[in-house]
């Protein structure tokens, strides 16, 4: 799997474009927000590789992550994947969604993301992920986590998906909604958010 990154938004979000290398289908992962002139490098990147594109993810339904959604199903006409509990974040524009669960899973060529629910910053918020990386929103960043202070967030929930993210392999790469890349080894010893002792909950 080749990734990219392109940061979007004053909120500095992490959209990504994953590709298939022998096949070149492709997802885009938190499209941004909905500026056109922050898609045009995007579309310009999927373009210059002849990308065929499969899905639209959405690993939360805040506004930093989701509104460029229209525009690359206007342009690509492909679905938005999201969770269930976070699909009200789309309003109006349901009608071509993939309601996500927990287990479910996104194939692109020969790549295959696993959702894992990991609700706290919203009840939908997910986690993608294989042998070799995950895509944690705005769940985990490098060293911290995402707030839980919004009305939709959860202090408690964000407690138990982070038991959940501790139980994965140390190797994973970690590509968050915003902020550098991180592993997963690193962030269960260093995240103070993550070690055993923590008393943020």
């Amino acid at each position: 799997m080749h990734i990219e990154t392109f940061i979007v938004g004053m909120l500095q979000t992490n959209c990504y474009v994953a590709n298939d290398i022998q096949t070149k289908e492709a997802i885009i992962i938190d499209p941004g927000l909905d500026f056109v002139s922050e898609a045009q490098p995007i579309v310009d990147y999927i373009e210059k590789l002849g990308l065929k594109l499969k899905y639209l993810i959405d690993t939360h339904g805040h506004d930093d992550h989701i509104k460029s959604n229209r525009i690359f199903q206007q342009k690509y006409g492909i679905p938005v994947c999201i969770h269930s509990l976070d699909a009200a974040f789309l309003q109006d524009d349901t009608s071509n969604a993939i309601l996500l669960e927990e287990n479910s899973h996104i194939e692109f060529g020969s790549e295959t993301l696993k959702v894992l629910h990991t609700p706290g910053h919203t009840p939908g918020s997910i986690c993608l992920l294989d042998n070799k990386v995950i895509f944690s929103g705005d769940t985990l960043f490098a060293y911290s986590i995402g707030r839980t202070d919004f009305a939709e967030g959860s202090p408690s929930d964000m407690k138990h998906s982070l038991e959940k993210i501790k139980h994965l392999p140390d190797n994973l790469v970690v590509y968050p909604g915003h902020g550098e890349t991180t592993l997963m080894g690193e962030e269960k010893m260093l995240n103070p958010f993550l070690v055993a002792e923590n008393s943020y909950f």
